[in-house]
């Protein structure tokens, strides 16, 4: 079996790390190079940095800052916000980012994807996927920071990006977003059967058990947190030795 992974995530908005609930009611967190550095040294697998407001601002992709946290820290880190193109792929990989994560731009233009994965490697590049549940058992994308509905299935679309080329796909619930009280425990279990690619589960950890739940009952590779992680609620080594202890595996 994988061994699973923690993957702390910083949404990122004019500097600041930031936080939501539901993709709402937005406040600052902190620095995003001192969290940075904070899980550089809190056995953290991955790192995710999510620029929240570039697509709707249309402002470019942050590289600067990328650059900045790249040196300081040894993690791989995950870049998404504002990548409409191979070119500012490009420039986030020469920042230092280890992949690269696209979302409104690829359902606006999925053929980017193919091309993401064409110059890059389908390995580097990751599709961000928003949702809102619609009824039982089914979900719709969402684009634009939850602002717009694209219409599309869930499952048509994960489907799609993994036969475009997308090596990874982030799924997350805007239903359960910052709320805290577990993961949407049916959206990824079906995803997850549904293709053939690693599957990170984000929105809704609240405690440990959050965690535990979402490893035993669905196939995700990984599981992002926030709020959790950056309120010092949950301590990543206590949260791995816990999940070790419940038979799961994970990443040293």
């Amino acid at each position: 079996m994988d061994k699973r992974r923690i993957i702390p995530c910083l949404d990122i908005r004019e500097g600041k790390v930031v936080k939501g609930v539901n993709f709402l009611n937005i406040r600052e967190v902190g620095d995003p190079l001192e969290l940075a550095k904070f899980y550089d040294t809190s056995e953290a697998d991955e790192l995710v940095m999510l620029d929240i407001a570039a697509t709707v601002e249309g402002r470019p992709v942050f590289t600067e800052l990328v650059a900045t946290i790249a040196k300081e820290v040894s993690l791989p880190i995950t870049v998404g916000g504002g990548v409409r193109s191979v070119d500012d792929a490009q420039s986030l990989f020469d920042s230092g980012a280890s992949k690269v994560s696209v979302s409104s731009q690829a359902v606006a233009e999925p053929s980017l994807i193919d091309a993401l994965a064409t110059r890059f490697g389908t390995d580097r590049i990751v599709c961000a996927i928003d949702v809102k549940r619609r009824g039982e058992g089914s979900w719709t994308v969402v684009t634009r920071g939850g602002s717009s509905d694209s219409g599309l299935d869930v499952f048509d679309w994960a489907t799609e990006v993994v036969k475009r080329g997308a090596g990874e796909i982030l799924l997350t619930s805007m239903d359960t977003d910052g709320v805290r009280q577990g993961y949407d425990i049916e959206l990824y279990r079906q995803v997850g059967e549904a293709i053939d690619v690693p599957l990170i589960a984000s929105g809704g950890a609240g405690t440990m058990a959050h965690f535990e739940e979402v490893f035993t009952k669905t196939g995700v590779s990984g599981a992002l947190g926030a709020s959790i992680f950056h309120f010092r609620e949950v301590e990543i080594p206590k949260l791995k030795i816990f999940l070790s202890q419940c038979g799961i595996p994970m990443r040293s």
